[in-house]
């Protein structure tokens, strides 16, 4: 993890955006605290290429409601996240938890679900009582691609599909594979899988940056994904590639 054990921020990033074709960009939250959040505001106002924040908040605070109102103040904070990869069993579905993730609904701000792949049962039951908080799947819920492990990961991300309100980040592959000798086509069973129970229309792509530099390079990463895309038609990489996360976090 040496490499990534440093200071990185917008200056370090927008070299490779422009290298890579891509005007903006979303920040998502690593630590679990408020200053995180406004540390990611900052940086977002400082950087037009910076479009939106996801952040993170105390989804289990008496006073969620008044505080997700301040935050309306905020025009390119656009959602939340709590890291819940690892979590106990049953920590998506404590009731405090789903009825502040479903207060996010009255003030359109969505909700990035990251968990590992032998959550997905739970988070698949966490969503349903949902349906009209907008979620999307961080790095395709971290299947075992070093192992080659397809089941039961496929099934249960099949079945998460099947809600209407969940939408799918093709980011933080590199990190679950062999990280110092994956091949691209260690990753078309899974993005086969992705794309058949989303569809074009609910996948985005995600770099995971920089974590994912413990494994790929930022150009490494938009390879994988503009490569298996490559026969799909113009329209619908305009939306893997960019107007799908435009549409889904209100980017501006």
């Amino acid at each position: 993890m040496a490499v990534i054990q440093r200071n990185f921020l917008p200056a370090d990033l927008k070299p490779l955006l422009d290298a890579n074709n891509i005007d903006g960009c979303v920040a998502v939250q690593a630590d679990q605290s408020d200053a995180e959040t406004t540390f990611l505001l900052q940086l977002a106002d400082a950087n037009d290429f910076v479009k939106g924040v996801v952040g993170w908040i105390d989804l289990k605070s008496k006073s969620l409601y008044d505080r997700l109102e301040r935050y309306l103040l905020f025009e390119k904070l656009k959602g939340f996240r709590h890291v819940a990869q690892g979590q106990p069993a049953g920590f998506l579905l404590q009731p405090d938890f789903v009825k502040g993730v479903g207060q996010l609904a009255a003030f359109d701000f969505t909700y990035d679900i990251l968990v590992y792949a032998n959550q997905l049962k739970e988070a698949y039951r966490f969503a349903v009582q949902l349906p009209n908080v907008q979620f999307v799947l961080d790095h395709i819920a971290k299947p075992n691609i070093k192992k080659g492990e397809l089941e039961p990961w496929s099934a249960d991300i099949r079945k998460l599909a099947e809600l209407p309100n969940v939408c799918c980040k093709v980011s933080g592959m590199v990190t679950e594979a062999s990280w110092t000798d994956w091949k691209k086509a260690d990753f078309e069973p899974y993005l086969d899988i992705v794309f058949e129970a989303f569809g074009a229309k609910r996948v985005m792509f995600g770099s995971d940056w920089p974590v994912c530099l413990v494994a790929a390079e930022y150009g490494s990463m938009t390879g994988i994904v503009s490569d298996y895309i490559a026969a799909f038609s113009p329209a619908e990489k305009k939306m893997i590639l960019g107007e799908n996360a435009a549409l889904f976090y209100h980017l501006e």
